[in-house]
């Protein structure tokens, strides 16, 4: 009986313990979620001089100024828009779905979605 009693209390004290060990990294990751939000929402229209240097560098000037300006302005929206839902979801810890997360992170890198 004291064997089934010692192993209840191990048990339920890793049940309880668990969850706290695990709230820092919940934290953590739902405060850096919470960030990226804020930073895409805010940061969303620098895909459009982004854009046009990018594209500008590697298609020419024209290119840069025509292809790279409304390429720039659907960015603009995707990064705004997961910028928005990454910010009402924040308590919902996943990874970024903005690739570089931070517009800043890679400046010379084209911006995806997804995995």
């Amino acid at each position: 009986m004291k064997k089934v009693i010692k192993s209840l209390l191990v048990v339920s004290a890793l049940t309880f313990i668990a969850p706290v060990a695990h709230a820092g990294n919940y934290a953590t990751d739902a405060a850096d979620k919470l960030a990226h939000g804020v930073a895409n929402i805010a940061t969303g229209w620098v895909e459009v001089p982004k854009n046009i240097m990018i594209i500008g560098q590697k298609d020419g000037v024209v290119a840069g100024a025509t292809v790279g300006v409304f390429t720039g302005l659907v960015q603009t929206v995707g990064r705004t828009a997961f910028g928005i839902m990454d910010t009402a979801t924040f308590l919902i810890p996943t990874a970024s779905s903005v690739k570089p997360g931070y517009i800043w992170d890679d400046i010379n890198k084209e911006t995806s979605y997804g995995k």
